[in-house]
Order: C-alpha cells, then sequence, then structure tokens
C-alpha cells in the first residue's frame, strides 16, 4: 500500500510539473494588451464616416505577429501592423466605419487574429446611426 501511495504521489507530481510548463509557455507568449477595446460615438448621421485608432501593447515575452484583421461587417475598414511587434513595443490599428445605409445601434466588431495566448481578440465601433432630416 505504501508503494503505491508512492506511485500516485509520482504520478501527481508529474502532473503538476506538467500544467506548470504549459502555464510557463501561454505566459511567454505575446499577449496582446488593448488601451481600449471599444470606441462609442454616440449619434452620428446617416453617411457620415468615423474612424478611431485603437492602440495595442504587446505585454508578453515574445515579438506579436498579427496575421488577420477581419470586420464582421463590410463598414469597417482596419489597417494593422504587418511587421512582428516586440515585447513592451505598441502598434495600432486604425478602423473606420460608414454609416451609409445604416440605421439605429451599430456595434461593428473587428477581430484580431495573431500568435498571442489569446489568438483571437476583439475590439468594436459602436455608433447610433440617425437618418438625415429633409
Amino acid at each position: 500500500n505504501h508503494m503505491l501511495m508512492k506511485k500516485i504521489a509520482l504520478l501527481f507530481s508529474f502532473f503538476v510539473l506538467a500544467l506548470a510548463s504549459q502555464v510557463q509557455a501561454q505566459e511567454s507568449g505575446p499577449v496582446i494588451t488593448f488601451k481600449e477595446n471599444s470606441k462609442d460615438f454616440g449619434d452620428i448621421t446617416q453617411g457620415q464616416q468615423v474612424a478611431h485608432t485603437f492602440v495595442l501593447t504587446n505585454t508578453g515575452k515574445q515579438p506579436l505577429i498579427i496575421s488577420n484583421v477581419a470586420a464582421t461587417c463590410g463598414c469597417t475598414v482596419p489597417s494593422w501592423p504587418k511587421e512582428p511587434v516586440a515585447p513592451g513595443k505598441s502598434a495600432e490599428i486604425k478602423v473606420s466605419f460608414n454609416s451609409t445605409g445604416k440605421v439605429g445601434k451599430q456595434n461593428s466588431v473587428v477581430r484580431i487574429y495573431s500568435n498571442a495566448s489569446e489568438p483571437i481578440e476583439k475590439v468594436s465601433l459602436i455608433s447610433n446611426v440617425l437618418t438625415k432630416s429633409n
């Protein structure tokens, strides 16, 4: 019985070590930290274009590579850094929204795909589109 307990203790310590190394691998990779995750423009008039620059910092320990930035609707046109973002460095993702043909509350979500510990991050432009008064 004492031998069995030793085996269980040994297996348990291996499990803990494996878990610890997995956590460490996540912590040592790139990490995206946004200054803000959304920008609310409030009321805007239909046809108006608004834009915002989201600032991100790589708070991880490896270079951050953004592979793609995708908008949920054709109304946002993102531009993003194509070169790796070094640890501790910041980069900008520019997003614009064209309210032509839109009415009411809009929440335009942009997904950022990268090699970060969280592979998909989201930022959004929020607005309330009012129709033009004739």
